[in-house]
Parts: C-alpha cells; structure tokens; sequence
C-alpha cells in the first residue's frame, strides 16, 4: 500500500469512531465525511474498501487499524488528516467531550502538535 492509500484509509477508520463516539450520529457529520472524500479525492474503491474491513470489528480494532494506517504516512499527510478531523469534530455545532478526547489521544499517538492541528484547521473556512 502506498503513503496517500494509507492516510485516506486512516482517515476514514478515525473520522468512522469520531462520527459514532458521542453516541449521536448526524447527518452533517455525514455530509462532512462525504465532502472529505471528495476534498482528498478519495476513489470510491477506498471507501468501498474501508466500509468492508470495518464490518464486524470493536472500536479498538477499528482505531488501531487507522492509528497504524496513519502512523504509516508522512508528517504532512497525518498533519491533514488531523486537521480534517478536527473539521469534522465542530461540523454539527457542538464538540462532545468523548470527541474531544479521542482526537487528543489520536493526535499525540500519532505524535503531531495539537496546536499545528488547530491553527491550519483555523485557515479552512469552506467545511
């Protein structure tokens, strides 16, 4: 698998628990995920991909698969996929505590600045 196949895999492993982590699923985070796909240019055959390896497992299984696929990729590629995340956290107008811990605990996992996070997301204003 190449560097981008793992970071648009990670991405849609993390974005999938941070969707269902405060136990509510909206539609706009729905919609956010959907306009990452086409922001990432993410192929359909990644997503279909990602939706079947998903089926049948734990959240933990789920994060270590995407925290791994991550771990895999360059600085500037987790650096963005964090950054979309991040995105994806606020997109429903209320930010749960569950949510905010995971993309914590993911970020430093991951070994990127909480703060790099943060100010590149601050620049994107088309979410």
């Amino acid at each position: 698998m190449n560097s981008t196949h793992n970071s648009q895999l990670g991405l849609l492993y993390i974005a999938h628990l941070l969707i269902s982590v405060d136990g509510v699923i909206d539609q706009k985070e729905y919609e956010a995920l959907s306009k990452i796909k086409a922001k990432d240019s993410i192929p359909d055959s990644v997503f279909k991909e990602f939706e079947e390896k998903i089926v049948g497992k734990t959240e933990r299984e789920i994060y270590k698969e995407g925290i791994d696929l991550l771990n895999d990729c360059s600085e500037e590629e987790k650096l963005n996929a964090f950054v979309h995340l991040y995105k994806m956290s606020e997109v429903d107008g209320r930010v749960h505590v569950k949510e905010v811990r995971l993309l914590l605990y993911t970020i430093k996992t991951a070994g990127i600045e909480f703060n790099d996070v943060v100010e590149r997301a601050q620049s994107i204003t088309d979410y």
